[in-house]
C-alpha cells in the first residue's frame, strides 16, 4: 500500500545519529532521531525536543571540558583530593546518571556544515532547522504537503524514520577521555516505516494540532514525516502515548516448558502522536519558508 510512497519520502528524509556518555562511564551509547528537508535552501522539519538535543551539544561538552580542567588542577599531593573532587562534582551537578558528552552526526544531508539557524514553536513539539555553510545539499527531491484537514478516522497513514541505531562507527578514546566518530565500522542505520490508522484528533474542533494513530511511533522516528499512500506529507511523528487498558493480570499461574510459574502483566495500548500538517505549514509560512503543496 505504501511501497511507492516510502520510496518517494526516503528521498528527503534523513537520520540524525548521536553518541553520548554518562559520568564515570566509558560505554558509548548510540541514539537516533529523524528530520526531513522541505526546500533547496536547506530548511528541514523536526521535533522541538530533537532540536533541544542538537542545541545542548555545545554547552554540555564545554561544561565537561571545564570540569576536567578543574579536576586536573587538584594537586596530586593534596590530602583532601577526594573531598575536592566531590566539591567540583557538586558544582557541575555530576553523578553516575549525568550525561557529560554528546555528539551528533547528520547523515547524508550536506557536504559541509558550519552551523544552524533554528525556529522552535512556542507551544508545540515542532522545530525548523536551516543547515548553513554547505555548497551542496545532498537532497534533490522535496516533499509535497497534502491537505491534512481532509483526514478522517479510519484513514491509514505511514511514518518513516530511523529508530534502530545499528551504526557502530564510534569509540571512547581513553587517552583523551572523549567520545569520537571513527572511519571504521558500520556508519548507517536502516530506515524503518510503520503504519497506523487515524484513531482520534488532538485539540479543539477548530484548533486541531495533533493526529493520533493506532500504532506507536518508535524511538528514533521523532521528526520523521507522516504521509499518505500518494507520498504526500500530512504531519510529523512526535511522540507515543501509553493508555492503560485495565486488563491487569497478577500472580496468574501458568505452565511454561513443563513448569508451573506465576506471572503478572499490565497491558497498555501504545498510540502514535503526530503533529498535524496544518500546524507545520502555518509555522513555515510564518517564517517565510518555501514548500510545495498539492494544487
Amino acid at each position: 500500500m505504501f511501497r511507492d510512497a516510502i520510496e518517494e519520502v526516503s528521498k528527503f528524509t534523513r537520520p540524525i545519529h548521536s553518541i553520548s556518555r554518562t559520568y564515570n562511564q566509558t560505554d558509548v551509547v548510540p541514539g537516533t532521531a529523524t528530520l526531513f528537508f522541505v526546500n533547496k535552501d536547506g530548511w528541514a522539519v523536526t521535533c522541538k525536543h530533537v532540536l533541544n538535543q542538537i542545541i545542548a551539544v555545545q554547552k554540555l561538552n564545554k561544561n565537561y571540558t571545564a570540569f576536567k580542567k578543574e579536576i586536573d588542577s587538584i594537586s596530586t599531593s593534596n590530602k583532601n583530593k577526594k573531598e575536592e573532587r566531590k566539591k567540583i562534582e557538586q558544582k557541575y551537578g555530576y553523578n553516575d546518571k549525568s550525561t557529560v558528552q554528546l555528539k551528533n552526526n547528520f547523515r547524508n544531508c550536506v557536504d559541509n556544515l558550519t552551523g544552524f539557524k533554528c525556529h522552535a514553536h512556542k507551544t508545540r513539539d515542532l522545530a525548523l532547522i536551516k543547515f548553513q555553510g554547505f555548497k551542496n545539499l545532498l537532497i534533490k527531491h522535496f516533499p509535497t504537503f497534502g491537505n491534512a484537514d481532509d483526514l478522517k478516522q479510519g484513514d491509514y497513514l505511514c511514518r518513516l524514520g530511523y529508530p534502530f541505531p545499528e551504526f557502530n562507527n564510534y569509540k571512547y578514546n581513553l587517552a583523551k577521555d572523549d567520545i569520537e566518530w571513527t572511519k571504521k565500522g558500520k556508519s548507517g542505520s536502516p530506515k524503518f516505516p510503520i503504519e497506523g490508522m487515524v484513531t482520534r484528533f488532538i485539540g479543539k474542533p477548530r484548533n486541531i494540532y495533533g493526529i493520533e494513530l493506532s500504532r506507536p511511533g518508535l524511538k528514533g522516528q521523532s521528526g520523521g514525516p507522516l504521509f499518505n499512500k500518494r507520498g504526500e506529507v500530512v504531519g510529523m511523528q512526535a511522540s507515543t502515548k501509553h493508555l492503560h487498558l485495565g486488563f491487569d493480570i497478577e500472580e496468574k499461574e501458568i505452565r511454561s516448558n513443563g513448569e508451573s510459574k506465576k506471572v503478572s502483566d499490565y497491558s497498555f495500548l501504545h498510540l502514535g502522536v503526530c503533529m498535524h500538517g496544518s500546524v507545520i505549514k502555518k509555522f513555515m509560512e510564518k517564517h517565510d519558508i518555501s514548500f510545495e503543496t498539492v494544487e
